[in-house]
């Protein structure tokens, strides 16, 4: 019973992460802006929406078994929960060098309504960012929210077979987004891969 609940729990988040991957694909964007034109300043938001939307249905129909995996006790609690709150000071450093509105949505529809929207940005506006965080990491988001999703002083078996899924769709979707950047920026992203890690603050010698 255990067994199949996990099962059921990673299936569910793959296909999420499925398609939350293929409506952010540059591909499927581009054909999209065939079709409605500049009206694409609207897909942000949309997307940003459909997917919390279908994440908390995602969570809502998991099962959740009933199996304690650790329950960390003094001092141990209080150091993780410490170190858990580090890691979200760390989310919000590396969310200084993001534009949130253009991020949300926001920017471009305002755009739109300027009658300044340029529709190759697509949904959005794309730059290489190589100061703050992004120094360290590639994915500087990805990394806090993995010691923030991580960093727990109780784990019970459904938000540890949760957080594995979420690692492993942050490093599988850095994949597909790096495709598409490269595409975008081509040598220059190119560079930058070369120069920094991707998640992880540390590189592993070859």
């Amino acid at each position: 019973m255990i067994l199949s609940d996990v099962v059921i729990i990673f299936l569910l988040f793959s296909l999420f992460g499925l398609f939350h991957s293929l409506l952010a694909s540059l591909h499927f964007k581009e054909r999209l802006a065939k079709k409605i034109g500049n009206k694409i300043a609207f897909y942000r938001l949309f997307y940003n929406l459909i997917s919390l939307f279908l994440l908390l249905f995602v969570y809502e129909v998991s099962p959740k078994p009933n199996f304690m995996i650790y329950d960390l006790q003094f001092p141990f609690d209080i150091i993780t929960f410490a170190l858990q709150v580090v890691s979200l000071f760390g989310l919000v450093w590396a969310s200084k060098e993001i534009d949130l509105k253009e991020f949300v949505g926001i920017s471009q529809i305002m755009r739109y309504f300027k009658n300044e929207y340029k529709i190759e940005d697509l949904d959005e506006k794309q730059n290489i960012r190589i100061i703050g965080a992004f120094k360290f990491v590639r994915h500087p988001i990805y990394f806090f929210s993995i010691l923030f999703l991580g960093l727990r002083p109780q784990m019970d078996l459904f938000y540890l077979t949760m957080f594995i899924s979420f690692v492993i769709y942050f490093y599988i979707g850095s994949i597909y987004e790096e495709k598409k950047l490269v595409e975008i920026f081509g040598e220059d992203y190119v560079q930058y891969q070369k120069s920094v890690p991707r998640i992880f603050p540390f590189k592993f010698r070859k």
